[in-house]
């Protein structure tokens, strides 16, 4: 049985007192026997004292971005190592906001995961099409790409311990989600396109999550899908009652 997901991609907000009278307040509201395992992206300034603040509690934390050199003169870059030694357990990669605004092809996102998978990290890979590439039906297609170019070389072994999020580009910030049963479809594809390149019980225990202006509103539905593990959450994960909100619909 996988266990759900949800994680909250802070983005660039939230100062460091922000940060930590979010995590108060979430951390007031959840308690242990939460079914949901719980992720904390913040900003990079905010990581170690979110570390700290979290520290004794269930809620994990995440990083944004990883570069995918392990160290050197690279100004400006934080690796996987730096991110561990400051309390990070998962990392995003791969995310659209990376791809459109920064050129990062799937070349680099392959070699970022591989980077943060030998540092000892649990990257969470994202993957989605434009609204162009829906309307011209090249959804799966798309998504194929990005998989197969990713995810070269990983193992069996390293492929237990990624996640992925299926984010289609035109639904992120936008107020549009993709229908639960557009998202189901999708991420049935997902599982069906790792199969072909993975043990079946890759595919079968591997998480895909989703994110797409995810809120309190359409949680429930959307999570109540057989293939959704869970919800990559942007704008709703910045107010605490809107993020546990989100939480606690996922049964």
């Amino acid at each position: 049985m996988r266990k759900m997901l949800v994680a909250g991609n802070w983005k660039m907000n939230k100062t460091v007192p922000e940060s930590l009278e979010l995590i108060h307040a979430l951390m007031g509201k959840l308690n242990d026997s939460c079914p949901v395992e719980v992720v904390l992206i913040p900003p990079f300034t905010a990581l170690y004292p979110a570390a700290e603040a979290l520290r004794g509690s269930r809620i994990q934390l995440g990083a944004q971005n990883i570069s995918h050199l392990s160290k050197g003169a690279v100004t400006g870059e934080i690796s996987g190592t730096l991110l561990i030694s400051v309390g990070c357990r998962y990392v995003l990669v791969g995310h659209s906001e990376r791809r459109n605004l920064f050129q990062e092809d799937d070349a680099m996102i392959n070699q970022k995961l591989k980077t943060a998978l030998s540092e000892g990290l649990y990257p969470i890979l994202c993957v989605g099409e434009s609204w162009e590439e829906r309307e011209a039906g090249k959804t799966e297609n798309i998504i194929g790409h990005q998989l197969k170019a990713g995810l070269d070389g990983l193992t069996q072994m390293e492929m237990r311990k990624m996640t992925l999020a299926y984010e289609p580009v035109w639904a992120i910030g936008s107020g549009k989600n993709a229908q639960p049963e557009q998202v189901q479809e999708i991420h049935e594809a997902i599982r069906n396109n790792l199969s072909s390149q993975y043990e079946p019980a890759v595919a079968k225990d591997i998480r895909i999550v989703y994110g797409g202006s995810v809120t309190p509103e359409n949680c429930s539905n959307l999570m109540a899908q057989p293939d959704v593990d869970g919800a990559l959450v942007g704008g709703a994960s910045l107010d605490a009652d809107s993020f546990y909100a989100i939480i606690n619909a996922i049964k």
